[in-house]
């Protein structure tokens, strides 16, 4: 499809059916009216949860009111984001939004009021039969308690929320609506834009001397400003500490990763078995530098494309066709609800006037999932399918296995579906390959992939570690230590084969996600994870299929870490990584080879 057209005339094929979720609008409104009602109903267990039977019966009810909620929102929300400009949808997903509000206020008295009974009163609910389908909930509520305070205490911490959110904000106006970059001259003489958008796309130019100046634009900006972000970093950081002091928690890392149950030896494992693999990443460097034809390589050589654009044309039907050959490692059972979703228009394929941008995968439990793409014939769609599939399939196999409550994946674990059909993608792409041009432009993309979702976040990750532990011991986290860690820890990563540039001091004033702090480790844990899962698959075979597939099946009915460890990635150990760094230096061997 060449030229974006309206959402009216987009062939059925090619669209989702959102049908399969609500009839018509008669449909969506019945059970609208249906949940205003669940909704007070819910207010008469207040006071009551202290006996099983109505522990029981609410928790039926809360399953019942979500699941709907769920289900009215994703349609309003889906139907919104095929067409952002449709005035029906508009009004219909901020509908939908204000009733998740009201659902939320209405049931914030069931864990608080659980949590007040004593731990003998909650042992006894774990223990007891006809609490068996929620025992996973409760034994977390249980686990919860050593940190939730008293009411009036909650209360309190409820009123500093506002404020806590005051650094993010703060950035977020700084780095999006105040901050202006200078203006640069393009490869012909022309001066240009530079933005948050655009700085990429310089970084990405073949010229040289365009990505120079675009770099050293951007640090000097950020340069100038470097009191206000230093002193609203720290100010996040500070509120960080606020909390895990408040709520008693050892350090703010151990409180970040209570939530998902995480030991903190999966965060120190990743950083330190990176480390034993920074050799990899800096004979990376050499070969950059080599492929690139420089006598020094810089950091904003990093972008800069290794070969020359290689021209894949895939149309739709041939990135199906692909991606279904590259998932058969995974077995007829993964095959067949993969056809389902090609087959019965679980996809919205293609751009039309005011969709949403981008892809995602969602949906509502009791349906199939949905897959929203913008599909362009090229070799970055081919990859989005597949990656938005193995949610959508992921989301498909854990909601066919498990109730409600336990079928919701968490976010440590949402991108190692994604990210082991991708792995499988890029291992049959390679493998069918006989064009020297095409392997070598497919290794650079994934060598880039694991340069950036692996080494780069990793290095994000041991930055906020650090940081973090200066602060709880008392130091202050100026501009300059700030400058000075973040500095060092590119030298130590990158080596001694290529100019750290001075400016990539300032490149920590520019990341938003330090203000969602010990939260990237998750993209390159769940890369490791992944790149494991699929060299277990195409190594082993039946046996590391099945133990896939129960990976998939078990959803959140248990901690992320033991869902891992039985399917056989054991991320308390630093074996997954190795086995992805083993991928990564088969790569690199294989891109050196290519380049002699």
């Amino acid at each position: 499809m060449s030229k974006v057209v309206k959402r009216s005339e987009v062939p059925l094929e090619d669209q989702w059916n959102l049908q399969d979720l609500f009839e018509n609008q008669a449909a969506w409104d019945k059970e609208y009216e249906e949940v205003k009602t669940l909704t007070k109903k819910a207010a008469e267990f207040q006071g009551k949860l202290s006996q099983a039977e109505a522990v029981k019966s609410c928790f039926e009810l809360e399953d019942d009111i979500s699941l709907k909620t769920e289900r009215l929102y994703v349609y309003a929300h889906m139907h919104h984001d095929e067409d952002t400009a449709n005035p029906t949808y508009q009004a219909l997903s901020q509908k939908a939004k204000k009733l998740s509000v009201q659902v939320s206020e209405s049931l914030s008295f069931v864990t608080p009021e659980i949590l007040a009974l004593p731990d003998k009163e909650l042992d006894a609910f774990i223990e007891n039969p006809i609490l068996k389908p929620y025992q996973f909930t409760l034994v977390e509520m249980k686990r919860e308690k050593a940190h939730v305070l008293s009411k009036a205490e909650e209360a309190l911490l409820a009123q500093v929320g506002n404020l806590s959110q005051a650094p993010q904000t703060i950035f977020g106006m700084l780095n999006n609506a105040d901050l202006k970059f200078p203006k640069i001259k393009d490869e012909h003489g022309n001066e240009v834009e530079l933005t948050h958008g655009s700085y990429i796309q310089f970084l990405e130019n073949p010229n040289r001397e365009v990505r120079e100046r675009a770099f050293k634009a951007v640090y000097s900006t950020y340069a100038k400003n470097k009191n206000t972000i230093a002193a609203t970093l720290s100010a996040s950081v500070n509120k960080n500490i606020f909390y895990s002091t408040v709520r008693k928690y050892p350090s703010v890392m151990e409180m970040s990763l209570y939530g998902d149950n995480i030991p903190t030896e999966v965060y120190t494992n990743l950083v330190d078995t990176i480390h034993e693999s920074l050799p990899l990443l800096q004979r990376y460097m050499k070969l950059r530098k080599k492929l690139l034809g420089v006598d020094e390589l810089h950091m904003y050589d990093l972008f800069a494309p290794l070969v020359d654009e290689y021209k894949m044309d895939i149309s739709y039907d041939e990135a199906k066709k692909t991606v279904k050959e590259s998932l058969k490692p995974l077995g007829e059972k993964y095959l067949d609800a993969l056809q389902e979703g090609f087959n019965d228009r679980w996809i919205d394929v293609y751009e039309n006037e005011n969709k949403r941008t981008g892809a995602y995968s969602w949906g509502a439990y009791g349906t199939h999932p949905y897959v929203l793409l913008n599909h362009k014939d090229n070799l970055n769609s081919m990859f989005t399918l597949t990656h938005e599939m193995g949610h959508a399939l992921h989301s498909y196999f854990s909601d066919h296995a498990q109730k409600y409550r336990d079928a919701q994946y968490t976010i440590f674990l949402a991108e190692v579906a994604s990210t082991t059909n991708e792995a499988l993608l890029m291992d049959y792409m390679l493998k069918k390959s006989t064009d020297p041009k095409e392997k070598l432009y497919l290794l650079t993309y994934y060598a880039d992939q694991f340069r950036t979702t692996v080494f780069r976040q990793t290095m994000f990750a041991e930055f906020e570690k650090i940081i973090h532990e200066r602060a709880e011991q008392g130091e202050s986290l100026t501009p300059q230590l700030l400058s000075e860690i973040y500095y060092e820890l590119n030298k130590k990563y990158h080596g001694d084969d290529m100019v750290v540039d001075q400016d990539i001091e300032m490149e920590w004033a520019r990341i938003p996600h330090f203000y969602n702090s010990f939260y990237v480790y998750k993209y390159a844990t769940g890369f490791s994870a992944a790149t494991s899962f699929s060299k277990q698959i195409l190594e082993e075979g039946q046996p590391a299929v099945d133990r896939y597939l129960g990976f998939l099946q078990s959803g959140g009915s248990d901690y992320s870490i033991n869902i891992l460890k039985k399917a056989g990635v054991d991320m308390s150990s630093p074996e997954p990584i190795r086995e992805a760094m083993a991928v990564f230096e088969e790569v690199i061997t294989q891109m050196e080879q290519l380049t002699k």
